[in-house]
């Protein structure tokens, strides 16, 4: 199985990398008033990838951040009602 990611991997490598060669030229982007920037296609893909992607993991982070911090909170009161319950006698059955 592992074979299988691996070469998946590689595969969608070559063809990022075949795409980037084939499509190496100049794009002419009009930003504000007269000012103008010439960028490579790959790059500004990437640039634009990360544009869409960064905000979604970020909010992923933030709420894997603010589970965990609700999973620590349970655990602490969990571990604080049980070391505050009595000892029981040897003939009673723990509760």
């Amino acid at each position: 199985m592992r074979f299988l990611s691996t070469l998946f991997w590689v595969l969608l490598a070559v063809v990022v990398a075949l795409f980037a060669s084939r499509n190496w030229n100049d794009v002419t982007l009009n930003l504000w008033g007269d000012i103008q920037a010439d960028v490579k296609i790959p790059v500004l893909i990437i640039v634009i990838f990360l544009i869409g992607f960064l905000p979604p993991w970020l909010m992923m982070r933030a709420r894997i951040w603010s589970h965990r911090r609700r999973i620590e909170a349970i655990e602490r009161q969990h571990a604080t009602a049980v070391s505050d319950r009595p000892p029981t006698e040897e003939g009673e059955p723990a509760t």
